[in-house]
């Protein structure tokens, strides 16, 4: 048997059911890397493994525990946990990172229950000091960053997309099989699959590294298009607040905030959206928020680093024209 890394730190990465490397793979191998040796774990489906493994290696795994197995694409988690409980068995990491997705939040508590570790959900960033592991938070909507350490077994992480800067330099890693027992656990069945054909050129709100969001200021689905146009420019995700959700201005989807999606890009542009705590929650560990708002007493301009006091109808159309010439 190959020996295993020195102080590894247990990566779990999702594949797609089409083979693909989840797209956070990069910021989980580089936030272990920071505080030790990223040792990735792929389950995948028949025939994806290979490929996978070798992504994880230029995203900076030094090793990778690769399983394939039918099943993976059958059930819901269990197969991940069962073949992760195996892996930790097999390395002994000092600790183990996992996204902070919905299957992620559900391998990480049942892994964490099974094998009698501490839990650290959400987190924007991990470190060592002489003690061990610290693993940094931001709650109560991004108002407070906060430490946290375990006080018994090894720290399992979930690390929030978009939330981890750090990447680690790419590798030519040892590819060894993992080989588990099903413990045949209840799990969710999947039924049947079909991929979600791409509706739109522009990146994906969750994860993406620029976000363009629009709000109540906006006024209306019509007048979005304007949201739309600064974030084609900059190539740039759309979102929205509850407010512009809830008066039929776009799909749910878009809804950036406590009951939406958790962004954490290097920019984020608020337009006509006033920051109420809802919405902050969602965006508040952004790199750099840029507020554009009539009102000069509206919240967000609380937490933006660069606010322009106007209307954003006047404003952002100078902007695309200004970015649009930049980049002829």
């Amino acid at each position: 048997m190959t020996e295993l890394a020195v102080d590894p730190v247990l990566v779990l990465l999702g594949v797609s059911p089409t083979g693909e490397l989840a797209t956070n793979a990069a910021e989980l191998l580089g936030a272990a890397a920071r505080i030790g040796t990223p040792v990735a774990v792929i389950i995948a489906g028949p025939g994806h493994g290979q490929d996978a493994a070798t992504a994880a290696g230029a995203r900076g795994a030094h090793r990778v525990l690769l399983a394939e197995t039918p099943y993976v694409d059958s059930a819901l988690t269990a197969q991940l946990v069962d073949g992760l409980v195996t892996a930790y068995e097999r390395v002994n990491p000092s600790a183990v990172l996992i996204a902070n997705s919905i299957e992620g939040r559900d391998v990480a508590g049942r892994f964490a229950v099974r094998t009698q570790n501490a839990l650290a959900v959400d987190a924007i960033g991990v470190d060592r000091d002489a003690e061990g592991i610290i693993v940094h938070h931001s709650v109560y909507g991004g108002a407070y960053d906060v430490d946290s350490a375990v006080t018994f077994g090894i720290p399992v992480v979930t690390i929030r997309e978009g939330g981890v800067e750090d990447r680690a330099a790419a590798a030519n890693p040892t590819i060894d099989s993992l080989e588990y027992v099903q413990t045949g656990r209840t799990a969710a069945t999947i039924v049947s699959f079909t991929p979600e054909q791409a509706r739109s050129s522009r990146p994906a709100l969750r994860g993406a590294t620029r976000v363009v969001a629009g709000g109540r200021g906006v006024g209306s689905a019509e007048d979005f298009a304007l949201v739309e146009q600064l974030a084609d420019v900059l190539g740039a995700a759309v979102g929205a607040s509850r407010v512009a959700v809830d008066s039929g201005y776009v799909p749910h989807s878009y809804q950036v905030g406590q009951t939406g999606v958790s962004v954490a890009p290097q920019l984020y542009i608020a337009l006509g959206i006033s920051g109420a705590i809802q919405h902050r929650a969602g965006m508040q560990t952004a790199k750099t928020i840029v507020a554009i708002n009539k009102d000069p007493e509206a919240l967000i301009f609380e937490i933006a680093d660069f606010g322009v006091v106007g209307d954003l109808f006047t404003v952002v159309p100078q902007l695309v024209s200004a970015l649009t010439a930049k980049k002829e």
